[in-house]
């Protein structure tokens, strides 16, 4: 069974000491809002090098409350490594809507989606891009093992409460909401993973606090 790995990047240069597991200053940490939970299927979060330091993403937490994740750094990523980490033992899907610029970018053609999966997701691995909507877009573009993977758009979610960040689109989300739209459409379970957008509340009322009050020196 897989359990939550990441590669993770150097912790930035600071006189303050830094919490281990979320990457942040000890004064600034979110390990309080970590909310564990036994995903079925499977998470790969592939994060953008520009998220990494951002103190308003909310990838970290999300790889941190799933039990069966994955998060790896970069923006082009080596054919063989991301081979690897699409290893065939479980059914990529990538949580990515289905656009019309496709076609005007030059990607390739995503395979279908087979509702039939859903009958078993613990099969099922969901590939995650962490970045803003220009960068994701360019991940897609810079990794072509990427665009031929079936796609999950997600259509009727909730309002975002992802307040302290701009949208790229009225109605778009979070990472980590978005991907808990998602697993709870892939395990068909729609309760399941409440208590993380609960804790994404507090996360996100936490990071409220210090945009209105900066703490001295970097936040991250």
């Amino acid at each position: 069974m897989m359990t939550a790995a990441s590669s993770t990047p150097p912790i930035p240069r600071s006189t303050r000491a830094h919490c281990a597991a979320c990457l942040r200053p000890q004064q600034t940490c979110i390990c309080r809002w970590v909310a564990a939970l036994p995903n079925q299927v499977e998470v790969l979060i592939l994060q953008h090098p520009m998220e990494v330091n951002n103190a308003k993403g909310s990838a970290r937490l999300l790889h941190l409350s799933l039990a069966r994740s994955r998060l790896e750094v970069g923006e082009a990523f080596a054919p063989e490594r991301l081979q690897e980490l699409l290893s065939p033992e479980r059914r990529s899907v990538l949580l990515y809507p289905d656009t019309v610029e496709d076609k005007s970018l030059g990607l390739a053609a995503a395979q279908p989606f087979d509702a039939e999966w859903l009958q078993a997701p613990q099969d099922l691995r969901l590939v995650v891009l962490d970045g803003t909507w220009r960068k994701s877009r360019k991940m897609l573009y810079l990794n072509p093992a990427l665009q031929s993977l079936p796609r999950l758009p997600l259509r009727d979610t909730p309002p975002s409460h992802y307040l302290i960040r701009k949208a790229h689109l009225p109605d778009q989300l979070s990472t980590l909401e978005a991907t808990v739209y998602a697993l709870a459409q892939l395990e068909n379970d729609i309760n399941k993973f409440n208590p993380l957008i609960d804790a994404f509340d507090g996360f996100v009322a936490q990071q409220a606090g210090y945009v209105a009050r900066p703490p001295s020196g970097d936040q991250l």
